[in-house]
């Protein structure tokens, strides 16, 4: 027993020091000379390159650079920094992000940082064209779907309620009979009118835990995955679909507005607001959606297709501009048209065009509120192709970057989103 009792301590103790592990020892800081990272077209800025070790500048580090525009870098070098420190510039000709990747080596490891300069970012325009029939291919859809009775189910979760929140896993159907979204729904327990949040997801398949903490300050809300599953089964199962049925899920369909994988995604999205709208104690009033990365396209894609959006907040968004691979330029994740230019894929970038968040992002209404994050450093979302997202949007918006972040949050930005959801729900 006492063995038993020693052994446990001692795992304990193990995953305790594991969970302190934080960052590295060996940082590589890439700094431009301009605060907010931001130049004019035609300006030179300069970069201070630091490798550091212990806090202190590390001698004798052998690096790897790249520099030029961001996903087409044309200066590449290796070098040794004797004093831990390197100085590089450049400049762009046009709107854009002049983008520099430095990998330090140091002890058989490697060690990576980059900043991503904006040049005129404000002027930058997408390429992607707008079908003519765009907005009537996505009404007719969801007019189609909508002939399905959403037919929901709702089941009390009641190991994850607390004593201000009920949380339950539903479901309702989609765009045919039996193709069914589920969710994790989170409803005030004291009895009232809400206003309601839906979150959208991220790409990948995984269970969902659903938003207590918003719902808990006063709002309804409503976390749904895309998949057509339940989303609180065992990990593993959505680690098997993942490598396994669902696999590439974003390239289904590709080239075939109609087969798609992400149109029962999109209108996935609608009908969770249909949800809300007959089967929660919605207010009828303010009513939001936000997600990241694909979460961010399924943002600009439900309030672009929904009048009802009220406030819309992207995070580093995906699957924008799919077609600025084609001439040269970066391009939104998942970057379908870069490493071939489209070669042989003339479908499928007819097809992107019903799927690109930019064109969702221009039938976004004056009334609706956004509110646009990402960094300057993400090499998954391109920020050539989130700041020309956000400027084709005509309406009310703000524009919060964090440039030194990649395809993460910094909590400072997370504490920022979620402070501007509450204020559009007038939850103090």
């Amino acid at each position: 027993m006492r063995k038993n009792i020693l052994l446990a301590l001692l795992l304990a103790a193990v995953v305790q020091l594991h969970a302190q592990i934080r960052g590295n020892n060996i940082q590589v800081l890439v700094q431009p000379d301009h605060k907010d990272w931001t130049y004019r077209v035609g300006e030179e800025a300069s970069f201070t390159v630091s490798v550091l070790k212990s806090g202190t500048l590390l001698d004798g580090v052998k690096v790897d650079y790249q520099a030029g525009p961001e996903m087409y870098q044309d200066a590449k070098k290796s070098v040794t920094l004797k004093d831990g420190t390197l100085k590089l510039s450049g400049t762009m000709s046009k709107p854009g992000f002049y983008r520099v990747d430095v990998t330090a080596h140091v002890d058989g490891k490697d060690y990576k940082g980059a900043c991503g300069a904006a040049f005129s970012p404000e002027q930058l325009e997408p390429s992607t064209v707008m079908p003519k029939d765009f907005f009537d291919f996505w009404q007719n859809a969801i007019q189609e779907a909508r002939k399905v009775d959403l037919d929901p189910t709702k089941r009390l979760l009641p190991e994850r309620c607390t004593k201000d929140v009920n949380v339950y896993e539903v479901s309702f159907q989609n765009v045919r009979w039996g193709s069914r979204t589920y969710g994790i729904l989170c409803v005030p327990v004291k009895e009232g009118r809400y206003p309601a949040l839906l979150r959208v997801p991220g790409a990948g398949v995984r269970p969902y835990g659903g938003d207590v903490y918003t719902a808990s300050r006063g709002a309804i809300t409503l976390e749904i995955g895309i998949h057509g599953i339940p989303v609180t089964m065992d990990q593993y199962i959505y680690d098997n679909l993942n490598n396994g049925a669902l696999s590439g899920y974003w390239n289904f369909g590709s080239d075939n507005r109609d087969e798609s994988y992400y149109k029962h995604v999109v209108i996935g999205c609608i009908r969770a607001l249909d949800y809300i709208a007959d089967y929660t104690p919605w207010n009828n009033k303010e009513l939001g959606v936000t997600g990241s990365s694909q979460g961010g396209f399924l943002t600009l894609a439900t309030a672009g297709l929904d009048d009802r959006i009220t406030f819309y907040a992207p995070v580093h968004a995906a699957l924008c501009d799919h077609t600025n691979s084609l001439r040269g330029v970066a391009c939104g994740w998942p970057h379908y048209f870069y490493w071939n230019k489209g070669k042989g894929m003339e479908k499928n970038i007819e097809c992107s065009r019903y799927y690109d968040g930019v064109n969702f992002a221009r039938f976004i209404s004056d009334h609706q509120k956004g509110w646009f994050s990402f960094g300057y450093n993400d090499d998954v979302v391109p920020p050539t192709t989130a700041w020309a997202t956000y400027n084709v949007v005509s309406g009310l918006k703000e524009i919060s970057p964090y440039q030194a972040t990649w395809h993460f949050w910094h909590q400072e930005q997370w504490d920022e989103w979620e402070a501007w959801l509450l204020k559009q729900m007038n939850i103090k």
